[in-house]
């Protein structure tokens, strides 16, 4: 699913390198953001030359600019078809008042064409841009090549990976987590500091599981609202061999949830489940989870509020779904391999098959006819980006591991939802896991995103971050 971001530009520019190398950069770097789908906020060609910036009075015109589009900016760049003005690509920002991450582009200088008439030094004038925009305390990225042609397939891996960053600050930024019920008892492992969060812009409401059931037993079968959400529940995924009296049950319990998620703005939640819902209302939630989690609201188990925030994370930084899994067996004795799992509420959209179903886990507890509502099934193969975020209330800081392997299509017999992965090194990551007091539980997401997840948390959020190589 792709993002729309808008991207204010800076164009810098000095006057004694030739103007007409930032008019036609002007038109080449515009035109490959709009072909990479980015909207743009950048001063009129008219404003000053080009539209770019070297006096302190067209840095004061930009940052005008931008603040009035502040709403709406996710990110800026700056690109260099000539050496530029270092102090006023460094104002611009300033005056602006923004605080988004920040993308530094230099343009090729062509051998070639190296005379004055031509000459760019673009290469030069990165480093005096980024040397006062570290004097000025601001943030920011790099491409990956220290020069890169704008049209070329390496920038625009440079500007996808820039606008994943992006989004993942803005949406970590503004995230609002509902936490629907009480930590299980018998999981201190997923406690989490909700000031820490808070530090950061993401708030957590919170709900008794009392409240929830109450609204829920509230209803009746017949309700419009819980009549179209069984029939949605049905649509999603195979219901053969469930009760109805459990497929209206859940049809109650996703519609209270629903509405309390649509009067709190909420992006994602975290759900009880061991075992009150299970002993005092009858079914499992995890269908309900895993079309929240599908639809793009995240949504993690056992109310584990600092999991939703890496699944929400990675869900910004790829548009796609996120699943919580458990780091839960060994496979065989290939030590870079493990299973993961989860009973499930895993988005349908990451397995190759599934179904719903009973927890199994539970099951003996509380009762088979108690705990239907399980999607289960074999997670497809490909490429995954793994996340975990924790709060470390003793050092008061919220840390976070992040890095990439891959779904196998090992064979495996088994229950719930689950795959066989590869992740190089990966008795080094169980040990730092192991090590640091990260939970079991990661977020999981079908993409290869970890560069800019692990960027935008280390570098613009100041978290304390380990990406695993």
């Amino acid at each position: 699913m792709s993002q729309k971001t808008t991207l204010g530009v800076i164009i810098g520019n000095r006057g004694f390198f030739p103007t007409h190398l930032c008019e036609a950069g002007r038109k080449t770097v515009l035109q490959v953001l709009a072909d990479e789908g980015f909207d743009v906020v950048v001063l009129d060609e008219k404003a000053s030359p080009a539209g770019s910036v070297e006096s302190l009075a067209e840095a004061r015109m930009c940052g005008d600019l931008f603040n009035k589009h502040r709403d709406k900016i996710d990110g800026i760049l700056v690109t260099l078809p000539n050496f530029g003005d270092e102090r006023a690509i460094a104002n611009s920002i300033r005056f602006s008042g923004l605080d988004v991450p920040v993308l530094v582009h230099a343009f090729n200088d062509d051998a070639k064409r190296m005379t004055i008439a031509d000459r760019r030094d673009s290469f030069c004038g990165k480093m005096s841009a980024c040397n006062n925009l570290r004097q000025y305390g601001i943030k920011f990225s790099l491409t990956d090549l220290h020069t890169v042609d704008p049209t070329s397939d390496a920038f625009k891996a440079d500007l996808r990976r820039f606008r994943s960053i992006c989004q993942v600050v803005k949406g970590l930024r503004k995230a609002r987590i509902g936490a629907i019920g009480a930590r299980p008892g018998a999981f201190n492992t997923v406690r989490y500091s909700e000031k820490l969060l808070e530090q950061s812009g993401i708030t957590v409401e919170t709900l008794d599981l009392s409240e929830v059931l109450g609204w829920a037993n509230n209803m009746s079968a017949s309700d419009k609202e819980v009549k179209s959400k069984t029939e949605r529940i049905k649509a999603y995924t195979d219901t053969k061999g469930v009760p109805d009296e459990s497929l209206d049950k859940m049809a109650r319990l996703g519609v209270a949830i629903d509405r309390w998620a649509k009067d709190r703005e909420l992006d994602a939640t975290a759900v009880q489940c061991w075992t009150s819902l299970e002993e005092f209302y009858g079914v499992v939630p995890c269908t309900l989870m895993s079309m929240m989690s599908n639809s793009l609201m995240a949504s993690a188990c056992e109310t584990d509020v600092a999991g939703t925030v890496g699944m929400y994370a990675l869900q910004c930084a790829s548009g796609q779904p996120s699943a919580l899994l458990d780091w839960n067996n060994n496979f065989g004795t290939d030590p870079d391999k493990a299973v993961v799992f989860h009973c499930s509420n895993l988005p349908k959209s990451v397995f190759a098959e599934q179904k719903m179903d009973y927890q199994e886990i539970i099951a003996g507890t509380v009762g088979k006819e108690n705990t239907y509502g399980t999607i289960v099934g074999r997670m497809k193969s490909g490429a995954f980006t793994f996340c975990r975020v924790s709060t470390d209330d003793l050092n008061g800081c919220v840390m976070a591991y992040v890095g990439e392997g891959e779904v196998t299509n090992d064979v495996l017999n088994t229950f719930g939802g689950f795959g066989v992965v590869k992740v190089p090194r990966l008795q080094d990551l169980l040990h730092f896991v192991c090590e640091n007091g990260f939970e079991h539980h990661v977020a999981f997401n079908l993409s290869q995103t970890a560069d800019a997840v692990y960027e935008a948390m280390e570098k613009y959020l100041g978290w304390s971050v380990y990406r695993h190589v």
